[in-house]
């Protein structure tokens, strides 16, 4: 049953492939190499596609540096409305038309609506995720509270004063405004949300569903936007229009047609931007959601040794390049642990020699500007031998 409803959502995007594809190709040189070099010679179906080897992040990012400043990820021509640069720097653009990263139609299981006011509270400094659910929720006819991150005071009265009635965010962040709210005695009137960008364990959930009507869980990424949400609570992932969607074994790349945990391998279905075969880092199964259809079993973990915090990755690559330029810095661990629903980041810092009092001050400065993440730092002696990224979060 589950290899069938597989193939059949796999066979009903054969077209829109291979028209994106052929599209694709014929204008970006990169993506026809790319093919050329994997024997790829004609794309009459997804099947073709299956020999094709998955593009990383690490992949896109060394493609941008020697092509600047996409990498051969969107055709030439195409009028870019903003660009955003996530970590790493990783260049991501905002393609023309409207709710280009098609989120709204997440946004519309939840319930929101053209009558909603939407409590904004993605970042939207450089980071994507600001205008990807502002450009949805206006597509939608909604009007928009451009909140941000930080202000919760000033949110919540804002919120209390326009009837704010859905919210866009992190699980986490919902929580905090809906305590600040209590804390400052105002209402909080949101009553449908939609969250991502890190995990809803049922505990949480059952806390925000006691303050909240609606709250539904989706899942996409910077550089593909939207790739599943819920219908309604624990239902499963549904699949969005507008991009193919694939679990694929970690080590050689080809699909799955069962419930095995696998990565999630998407092909943008836009020309104008020719990412095909993209594998995001996150694994995840296939499952059937009550009514039989194929949905996705949420993010079941990442690939490789990068963590989301707060909603934005951190590598130990780019934490080791953000403290590069401290000479005052001697050893570090990066530790990520999580209380009241809440990540928590703090450094680890051995002082070398004749570092100043100001190292931590320094330290911290560093991380917010080149990792955009606010952390403690805490000065140690020494430190035992491990991983210099510790995640010990507990999502029960």
């Amino acid at each position: 049953m589950l290899a069938d409803r597989i193939r059949e959502y796999t066979t009903s995007l054969d077209g829109a492939v291979v028209t994106a594809v052929g599209n694709a190709a014929a204008q970006v040189p990169a993506l026809a190499a790319r093919l050329a070099t994997a024997g790829v010679e004609t794309v009459d179906a997804v099947a073709d596609l299956d020999d094709l080897p998955v593009l990383t992040k690490d992949d896109l990012l060394e493609a941008q540096r020697a092509d600047p400043p996409f990498g051969g990820a969107v055709a030439p021509g195409t009028a870019l409305r903003k660009v955003f640069a996530s970590p790493g720097p990783l260049y991501e653009p905002q393609l023309p038309g409207a709710d280009p990263w098609r989120w709204g139609e997440a946004l519309r299981a939840a319930g929101v609506g053209g009558s909603d006011v939407v409590l904004n509270c993605f970042s939207y400094h450089l980071s994507p995720a600001g205008a990807m659910f502002e450009e949805a929720a206006l597509a939608l006819g909604a009007t928009v509270i451009p909140a941000g991150v930080g202000n919760q005071d000033i949110q919540v009265q804002v919120a209390a004063a326009v009837g704010a009635t859905a919210f866009t965010g992190l699980p986490s962040y919902l929580r905090a405004l809906v305590e600040k709210a209590a804390a400052l005695d105002l209402p909080f009137p949101v009553r449908r949300a939609l969250v991502t960008a890190e995990p809803l364990p049922d505990s949480l959930r059952q806390w925000l569903s006691a303050h909240v009507e609606t709250v539904h869980q989706a899942y996409g990424t910077a550089e593909t936007g939207l790739l599943g949400y819920e219908t309604a609570p624990g239902s499963g992932l549904a699949l969005p229009a507008g991009a193919l969607v694939q679990i694929c074994d970690a080590a050689t790349g080809r699909p799955y047609l069962n419930d095995s945990i696998g990565q999630v391998v998407v092909t943008l279905l836009r020309p104008d931007q020719p990412l095909v075969r993209f594998g995001t880092g996150d694994l995840s199964a296939w499952m059937l959601g009550a009514d039989g259809s194929l949905r996705l079993a949420g993010v079941l973990g990442r690939i490789g040794e990068a963590v989301k915090v707060r909603g934005m990755f951190l590598h130990p690559r780019q934490a080791a390049d953000a403290l590069a330029h401290e000479p005052g810095v001697r050893a570090y661990r990066f530790v990520v642990e999580r209380a009241a629903h809440r990540d928590l980041l703090r450094c680890e810092v051995v002082p070398a020699a004749g570092a100043d009092e100001r190292l931590a001050d320094r330290v911290r400065e560093a991380i917010r500007s080149r990792l955009r993440l606010s952390a403690d730092v805490v000065c140690v002696a020494s430190l035992a031998e491990g991983p210099t990224l510790d995640d010990r979060r507990d999502w029960s």
